[in-house]
């Protein structure tokens, strides 16, 4: 898809986009958004247009990643929009998955040993997410925000700072969301609800896609900066 810009209506890229919908609900915005343009809605949000641009641009075109312009946002700001993308997950994406999954466990062959030793995997996968979420609540975020007040780090005065951290390491998470995906093709086995099973597979694969990108602005963006912010210390 093309980049998005603030004069489009906001409308015309959710419908182009509907996978777009929980992101823009992290910035306060529900569905209803009439024939508004996104500098409109921004502005009666109070929100900052261009950020709101870069992560809606970063979430729909996988090529798209603009380094040098996330790095001109604050650290709190950028630490704002995962937290709410951290409680998505947890309130909704990861019970979704574990909904859909008991229906189709309980509306399955009993003799489908292959599904319980999926759920098993997906138990354990959702034991290590929710413990990262719990980090970044209780330590890394708060940390964060706290030694960017103190020092100023990458305030609106751009002060610059230089960044040294090169994450190239692929993500357990993503890497054990596309396994279990990977399981669901390869080893299913016996009788089981269709629906439900496409059920599964598509919420795996929409929490997969979605973390893809949050785990971009995570580990090639806040990363690098609390490494400066830490070294300016």
């Amino acid at each position: 898809m093309a980049l998005v810009h603030a004069d489009m209506q906001l409308c015309e890229i959710i419908l182009k986009e509907p996978s777009l919908i929980p992101v823009i609900n992290r910035f306060g915005i529900k569905l209803g958004v009439g024939d508004k343009s996104i500098r409109s809605v921004c502005e009666e949000k109070k929100l900052d247009t261009d950020f709101f641009l870069t992560i809606i641009n970063t979430f729909i075109n996988e090529e798209y990643f603009p380094e040098k312009r996330l790095k001109s946002f604050c650290a709190p700001q950028i630490v704002d929009y995962l937290i709410k993308a951290n409680s998505y997950y947890e309130q909704f994406q990861l019970p979704n998955i574990e909904h859909h999954f008991n229906s189709l466990i309980n509306k399955s062959d009993n003799e489908n040993n292959n599904l319980e030793l999926m759920r098993k995997f997906f138990n354990e996968l959702k034991k290590e997410f929710l413990a990262r979420i719990e980090y970044d609540k209780t330590e890394w975020f708060p940390a964060i925000k706290q030694k960017a007040k103190e020092l100023q780090v990458l305030s609106e005065d751009n002060h610059e700072v230089t960044l040294t951290y090169n994450h190239t390491e692929s993500d357990s998470l993503e890497e054990k969301l596309n396994d279990l995906k990977s399981l669901f093709v390869i080893h299913l086995t016996g009788d089981y609800d269709l629906n439900l099973c496409h059920g599964v597979i598509f919420a795996i694969d929409t929490l997969e896609k979605d973390l893809t990108q949050h785990n971009r602005i995570r580990n090639k963006i806040l990363k690098p900066l609390w490494e400066a912010i830490q070294t300016s210390c």
